[in-house]
């Protein structure tokens, strides 16, 4: 909805791409995944199974559908990332106690082996990505960021 007073937006040509913060944020978090790649693929990670394994290292048997939201990834995509996973040993599912359609989702010690072999590539990409950037600067980057999902998120989570 537009308010009739105000003055239109500027077009994206005046902008510019490098100043339009979602161009930003895709580019910043396609070549995060590029340099993840090749450790994620000599692991037999892709980037649903490394999401998956990441947000299950730190949240204990989410939902599927609450480890869609959290991994940013559509569920039939999440859905094959975990049939793989679970193949592989490194998560198992399980029925919900107070619901026995809801599956819940747990990393195995395969899992969390997996992953901590993997979280020291995906804390050196994060390191070079904030390279030369004063540690105030990034609290405050990272606070913007909680502040825009917040203004945007769907769920709760």
């Amino acid at each position: 909805m537009n308010d009739e007073s105000a003055p239109p937006s500027p077009r994206l040509g005046e902008i510019g791409l490098t100043n339009f913060a979602p161009y930003l944020m895709n580019r910043i978090m396609g070549r995060y995944n590029a340099s993840l790649r090749d450790d994620m693929g000599d692991m037999g990670l892709t980037t649903p199974k490394m999401r998956a394994l990441a947000v299950l290292s730190v949240v204990e048997g989410p939902l599927i559908r609450e480890l869609a939201v959290y991994t940013v990834t559509e569920q039939s995509t999440l859905s094959r990332a975990l049939d793989q996973l679970q193949t592989e040993g490194l998560i198992r599912r399980e029925a919900d106690s107070a619901d026995s359609r809801a599956v819940r989702v747990r990393i195995t010690d395969a899992g969390r082996a997996a992953f901590d072999r993997l979280w020291p590539h995906m804390a050196a990409a994060q390191a070079r990505m904030f390279r030369g950037i004063p540690e105030d600067e990034r609290r405050a980057f990272v606070t913007t960021l909680q502040k825009m999902l917040t203004n945007i998120r769907k769920h709760e989570i």
